[in-house]
């Protein structure tokens, strides 16, 4: 059964039951799913404090159970966002002794970090996961994504490479790459390093969905593989078309693998490893 709920023309838009909001990032928040007289977020219930997905459906969304959702609501009724003050916060950090708690749709405006893989933990802006790499930018230094000025030193919305220590960017500009790329094609857009910088990405709360890359989506590049119709030749040596010039053959012998060839595969199979590797050691998340 799906949990979206079809809605007539001119239906007022539900609420997230746990943020509140009618409309958020879905970048950030994910999906709003509808089900049973409940409507939520699908990352709003992955990072709300001590909410649990169940074996069993049960009625609920995602495997959050009705009863815990309200009892989530009913806990964040009186809980304070320390971004915008209202009441309703569902989030705290996950520092021991630290009672801020936030809006998942507020995080981002407050600074907050939140890492998008298993267990899905969250951080004020004073306990925030900073980057320990020594490096500063040079003098009018600008992202390589949307080529405008980056600040002077790391920050919240400046990051940088901790491979090259070349590459820096902002942290909208390195969101929205990584929404498009997923997780198998997330790279440094400068040195093209993915390991080191993948696993840094996630700790400073860049969401990279486990996914193929969106440019490969509704077989975008389905037509480089479709062969030309007819031949364009002025005397053409097979007018009966392909068929006839396959049937009787050119009398050239095919041609042997090249070193460029080689090296396609070499990149296809190991991509392919570490593929299917990530998937094997990482919990899938929408």
């Amino acid at each position: 059964m799906s949990d979206r709920k079809q809605e007539g023309p001119g239906a007022r838009e539900p609420a997230c039951m746990l943020c509140r909001r009618a409309e958020a990032d879905p970048d950030m928040c994910g999906d709003k799913l509808q089900k049973g007289g409940l409507c939520a977020h699908v990352f709003c219930m992955f990072f709300a404090t001590l909410l649990f997905q169940q074996e069993t459906d049960r009625g609920g969304l995602m495997h959050f159970l009705p009863r815990d959702l309200l009892i989530a609501v009913r806990r964040a009724a009186q809980k304070r966002c320390c971004v915008c003050g209202r009441s309703g916060a569902t989030i705290m950090c996950c520092m021991e002794n630290c009672d801020r708690w936030f809006h998942l749709p507020c995080s981002k405006e407050g600074g907050c970090v939140n890492l998008y893989v298993t267990p899905f933990g969250s951080f004020c802006p004073e306990h925030r996961p900073e980057q320990e790499v020594e490096a500063t930018p040079e003098p009018d230094t600008v992202c390589p994504i949307c080529m405008e000025p980056v600040e002077d030193r790391k920050t919240f919305t400046t990051l940088v490479c901790p491979t090259c220590k070349r590459a820096w960017f902002h942290r909208d500009c390195i969101q929205g790459q990584a929404l498009c790329a997923g997780a198998f094609y997330f790279q440094c857009p400068l040195c093209r390093d993915r390991g080191e910088f993948l696993v840094e990405m996630f700790i400073l709360g860049i969401r990279v969905p486990f996914r193929q890359p969106t440019w490969e989506d509704n077989d975008a590049f389905a037509d480089l593989g479709v062969r030309h119709g007819q031949c364009n030749a002025r005397d053409c040596l097979y007018p009966g078309g392909r068929e006839e010039a396959e049937e009787q053959g050119d009398g050239q012998p095919q041609q042997a693998p090249t070193r460029s060839m080689a090296a396609g595969a070499a990149i296809f199979l190991t991509g392919h490893q570490q593929h299917q590797q990530i998937k094997g050691n990482t919990q899938h998340v929408p």
